[in-house]
């Protein structure tokens, strides 16, 4: 049997096609190929946005940023000296973008200006940190990111 051009166009076209639907399901399929969104309750979140910008706002303008430093013993994060350690609440949220299992969560419970995070819970590579605290009924959040 000869083929024509036409023939050999479509049965192409047809190869091309089942080649690519192979791949999209089988990676749909496969359970190593993780297909989890960045979290959980995303469009809650969305909903809760401005309270976030307002929060960044309230740390701006009242001077009450954080600072961030990288130390042997893991992460220390500073609050501003004119605030009491012991009135100040909030938590301190770890992100690791390439893996959630590796995010976790820290109450901010301070007896001086300084928090140290231990490097016993951080592997190498990029962090974002996410520290929400109050102070007086005011809320304020910082964020930032690390390479550890």
């Amino acid at each position: 049997m000869k083929i024509n051009w036409g023939t050999g166009i479509v049965l192409a076209f047809i190869g091309f096609i089942g080649f690519i639907l192979f791949f999209v399901v089988r990676m749909s399929m496969e359970s190593n190929a993780s297909h989890e969104l960045v979290t959980e309750d995303y469009y809650k979140q969305t909903l809760a946005y401005q309270e976030e910008i307002n929060a960044q706002n309230n740390a701006r303008d009242n001077k009450a940023q954080l600072t961030t430093k990288r130390l042997d013993g893991g992460i220390q994060l500073s609050f501003p000296e004119q605030y009491e350690p012991k009135k100040i609440t909030g938590t301190v949220s770890l992100y690791r973008p390439s893996n959630e299992h590796l995010d976790f969560d820290l109450p901010i419970s301070l007896s001086n200006a300084h928090l140290l995070i231990p490097d016993k819970r951080l592997l190498d590579g990029r962090w974002d940190i996410s520290v929400s605290w109050e102070y007086e009924g005011k809320k304020y959040l910082h964020k930032d990111k690390i390479t550890y």
